[in-house]
């Protein structure tokens, strides 16, 4: 589904900065992988060029065995809308609308029919328990709440691939669980492929395997197996291995 081959990045300026170094690896259909590694270390360069807002200065980045680095604008475009989904840090709803305009709002941009954007809304909005909270706006709901608009927003158009930015970077520990259940749970059912990229240890071991990245680097990976306790100590013991500040690592919420 998703393959990084051999991708570098580096910005030029009075002194050139290499943010990725080589980078290689898969993502196939249906899987749930996690990105980590110290601040600095190129999670979020990767993620943008994956979610096509960069582009990698050598290799290439083939989703569905096309590389969207060769997309015309007008492609580009129309990818985003029908093949990436997106979930952010701090949920990116438009404080304007309710909460199922900013739902069906990537339909309203495909030009979908106005009642099978309400139909769509109302099934993904039962599926993520937010049905009551459909007419609030984002001001009047709490950030798990909006989590899960945003959530509802980015799988409207049941993208081939969901990418996730620190999704409980702004949430409590509560929230932050119940959110990565959630999409644990679209994952499985619905075999959405993810890559999330997250500081948080706990978000990670919801993931099947997880990448981790040091300098602009591939480090290592890890892979769940059957016991998610176990795996969740797995992460923090790479992590402890990687090194970085102490605010590198969100607070541990066993």
């Amino acid at each position: 589904m998703l393959q990084v081959n051999q991708v570098s990045k580096i910005y030029e300026g009075k002194i050139a900065y290499q943010a990725l170094s080589n980078i290689q690896f898969t993502i196939e259909d249906g899987e749930f992988v996690g990105i980590m590694g110290p601040s600095g270390s190129g999670k979020t360069t990767l993620l943008n060029m994956i979610a096509t807002i960069d582009e990698p200065t050598t290799g290439e980045i083939l989703i569905h065995d096309r590389n969207i680095n060769q997309l015309n604008k007008n492609e580009l475009a129309k990818f985003r809308r029908r093949e990436l989904g997106f979930v952010f840090q701090d949920f990116n709803l438009l404080h304007t609308l309710t909460v199922e305009e900013n739902i069906v709002l990537p339909l309203t941009l495909d030009g979908a029919k106005v009642s099978e954007m309400k139909s769509k809304a109302a099934i993904i909005a039962e599926q993520l328990g937010i049905s009551a909270i459909m007419n609030k706006r984002t001001y009047e709901i709490s950030g798990g709440q909006a989590q899960r608009a945003a959530i509802a927003r980015a799988m409207i158009h049941a993208p081939h691939l969901l990418l996730a930015d620190e999704p409980t970077g702004n949430l409590d520990s509560k929230s932050a669980r119940d959110v990565m259940e959630l999409l644990e749970k679209i994952n499985q059912e619905q075999q959405t492929t993810m890559m999330l990229v997250t500081h948080d240890p706990l978000a990670a071991s919801y993931c099947q395997r997880v990448i981790f990245i040091r300098d602009g680097k591939f480090y290592s990976e890890i892979h769940r197996g059957e016991h998610r306790q176990t795996f969740f100590q797995k992460i923090i013991d790479t992590l402890s291995l990687l090194g970085g500040h102490a605010n590198d690592i969100s607070s541990i919420r066993v």
